[in-house]
């Protein structure tokens, strides 16, 4: 868990009631929701939900920044294709392309390994310990103590929660540190991809399409879960065999119709509905066009020596993806900024808690102090923030950051275990390893050259007050020589080796001191900044231990003496949203039905990517052969649709259930009008986009065929 002051969003949101669409309840909500899910149309009891390990919710899973849930006691596992990428990305070669080709197999032997670090992480239970959390932080001296003091807790609560091998905990933070909750999960590590469509299905569209409506994309794709013969969850090994969960969701058997109930169940990241106005202004001002400006570049760079070079083009293929997505969610946050009018609004809400806050004696001047602190904190981080940014990305690219990476853990297995820094302990070191492992399958050492002089770049034109000391010294100059010769120092590196990498895991502090190469002597002088400006960090997230949940706290007793509802922010916790299948209104007046159409494939089909669609499914579509998965109202197979459930990133995957809690489908993405409510929540034009269960059956029938997933899926292929 990392703290700071500009990424901790407040954690509240409001409503005049629990309704539809708005609202991303933590499950101990549920009983008091439980009324306006049976309205919207739940035909379970609520108090089924409840039961997080039980039918359906025990189906959910989490693959640590998407969403997943398991479709069959064989432990066969549906998400989407772009939650697959990675795997995708790993498991493919110029030669043998699976993110263009998709992949599929025939059998349980020809499934592949998702990567090392694949992970699917299975709820167990939930347990309040915001008593002894809230206690260690109060017990300590100073706004660093306070921080060391979580961390401390932090630690002995997961090791505790971990004494049974296979468990991964981790513990969570609500309101800003008013409550804490202790998460532990199955964690399971063999994880193999069985079936990936054609990149011209899974990714149709492309980037042109991205957070768009009207949409024709077939975002899914199927991993298997193994674990070791003795149910238990292990490494990859030839000998495991599939994990046999106890809940797995059903596919629907009821067509899905405008107007109709649905919900999903996942793991949204981060919203900041209600951070403070400066934090947004600082957002809106600096850090979406900064960060987006600069992912901009790197796509046309990388994309560029791609294109001479294909070992580049399919090595960088997720991490561009990655900076694509990101960047257009950016811009269209600030464009929705701006149509509705979202800094008024937040200021305008501030605002009225401080005047409120005025009026409330001794309570509310507290709250008022914790209030002008936080700003105070705001404005130290904000004022090093160039120099954060171009840093931190310097020391992280490709060899350099797995060079500082190899002597931070050298420095950290010094100690004992639980006083290492988190990412370093006993408990990391698989995940460590198998990112050290991966780095061969996403490095090519001439396009990390180009990162390194892109950054390298940036950093010399930091003004003099936000330069480092040490970085300057390495580089020996201000201008382009200086940073020619540091990349021809650096490309001397023998840290792109896989062995190499791996051994020095194991290597003490003082055979890096001494080292040679080039990666390891820039990761050795930098340290000790790095080491420092941590310090400072953690004394900033200190004082806002005392002062967040003081301030989120005011913000519930007002919103509560307004007799509105409160519901924490997304923090990559458990999530439950509901509403229905609805279209909206463009801003332009268009009207946008709930659902796209096959024949809307074609129609958009130019043959050349993003829009190439494969040629077995245009002659499928051309011959309506619909496989007798057609809607009796659209008069065709519907391919994506929408509703106005209320997600943000890490949802996606997660599964679309209808009233009795049965797949209809598996959310994806947001329309382009929604993505400022990661901020401030638009009902009228929030939109969540799924892709539609019919569809994916359908491209598994006629297009990349897969009978075996459609039998274990319980949906054999139609005549």
């Amino acid at each position: 868990m990392r703290y700071s002051v500009l990424a901790v969003a407040l954690a509240v949101a409001s409503l005049g009631v629990a309704h539809a669409g708005e609202g991303m309840w933590v499950p101990q909500q549920l009983p008091e929701i439980a009324g306006p899910l049976k309205k919207a149309g739940l035909k379970l009891d609520a108090k089924q939900l409840a039961n997080l390990t039980g039918d359906p919710m025990g189906a959910v899973v989490s693959l640590g920044g998407c969403t997943a849930s398991f479709v069959s006691p064989k432990g066969l596992v549906v998400t989407n294709h772009h939650c697959a990428y990675g795997a995708i990305q790993l498991n493919s070669t110029p030669e043998r392309n699976l993110m263009k080709d998709g992949f599929n197999a025939a059998q349980p032997g020809d499934e592949v390994s998702a990567g090392p670090n694949a992970r699917i992480y299975a709820l167990d239970s939930i347990r309040d310990v915001t008593a002894d959390v809230q206690a260690a932080i109060a017990a300590a001296p100073d706004a660093l103590g306070r921080t060391k003091a979580l961390d401390t807790i932090e630690k002995k609560l997961v090791a505790d929660c971990e004494a049974e091998a296979g468990f991964r905990c981790r513990l969570y933070s609500f309101a800003g540190g008013n409550t804490y909750r202790l998460f532990r999960n199955l964690e399971i590590q063999d994880v193999r991809l069985v079936y990936a469509p054609p990149g011209s299905v899974g990714n149709y569209g492309g980037e042109v399409d991205n957070w768009m409506w009207p949409r024709h994309t077939g975002d899914f794709s199927f991993y298997r879960a193994y674990v070791g013969k003795d149910g238990k969850p292990a490494a990859y090994s030839t000998d495991n065999v599939p994990y046999q969960p106890k809940q797995w969701l059903k596919v629907a058997d009821d067509a899905l119709r405008d107007g109709d109930f649905v919900m999903v169940a996942g793991y949204p990241g981060r919203t900041s509905r209600y951070a403070l106005a400066q934090e947004f202004d600082n957002t809106v001002a600096w850090s979406y066009p900064t960060i987006g400006g600069h992912y901009k570049k790197l796509v046309a760079l990388v994309e560029a020596e791609g294109a001479k070079n294909p070992d580049i083009a399919v090595k960088y293929a997720n991490t561009v993806r990655g900076w694509q997505n990101t960047m257009k969610n950016y811009d269209g946050q600030l464009e929705g900024f701006a149509r509705i009018g979202a800094a008024e609004r937040k200021h305008a809400d501030e605002k009225a808690v401080l005047a409120w806050l005025q009026q409330q004696g001794d309570k509310g001047r507290a709250a008022l102090d914790a209030h002008a602190r936080l700003l105070a904190l705001d404005a130290q981080a904000t004022a090093t923030r160039d120099r954060d940014l171009v840093f931190g990305q310097l020391r992280s690219t490709g060899a350099i950051g797995a060079a500082a990476q190899l002597y931070r853990l050298s420095i950290e297995r010094a100690k004992p275990d639980a006083e290492r820094e988190q990412g370093y302990q006993q408990r990391d070191m698989p995940t460590f390893e198998g990112g050290m492992r991966q780095m061969e399958r996403r490095y090519v050492p001439a396009m990390d050259r180009e990162l390194q002089a892109y950054w390298l770049r940036e950093y010399i034109k930091l003004p003099a007050s936000q330069r480092v000391e040490a970085v300057d010294k390495w580089l020996g100059g201000n201008d382009e020589k200086a940073i020619t010769r540091a990349l021809d120092k650096l490309a001397k590196t023998a840290l792109g080796n896989t062995d190499m990498r791996l051994g020095l895991m194991k290597a003490d502090r003082a055979a890096f001191e001494s080292s040679k190469d080039p990666a390891i002597q820039f990761a050795v002088a930098i340290m000790p900044t790095v080491l420092k400006l941590e310090e400072e960090g953690k004394a900033r997230a200190g004082d806002a231990l005392l002062a967040r949940p003081a301030f989120l706290q005011a913000i519930s007793d007002y919103k509560k003496s307004k007799g509105q509802f409160v519901y924490p922010d997304a923090n990559s916790s458990l999530r439950i949203t509901f509403g229905k299948v609805t279209g909206y209104t463009k801003t332009d007046g268009s009207k946008q039905a709930s659902f796209t159409r096959l024949e809307e494939v074609a129609a958009k089909a130019t043959g050349t990517a993003p829009f190439d669609a494969p040629k077995a499914q245009l002659e499928a579509i051309a011959a309506k052969r619909y496989g007798g998965l057609a809607d009796r109202k659209l008069g065709t197979v519907p391919v994506n649709f929408l509703s106005d459930l209320d997600i943000t990133g890490g949802n996606s995957g997660s599964p679309v259930l209808d009233a009795e809690g049965k797949l209809v489908g598996l959310a994806f993405d947001g329309n382009w009008e929604s993505v400022s409510s990661n901020w401030v929540f638009d009902p009228t034009m929030t939109r969540m986009i799924s892709v539609d269960q019919r569809y994916m059956r359908w491209i598994m029938q006629e297009v990349y065929p897969a009978p075996q997933v459609l039998a274990e899926l319980g949906v054999p292929a139609k005549d």
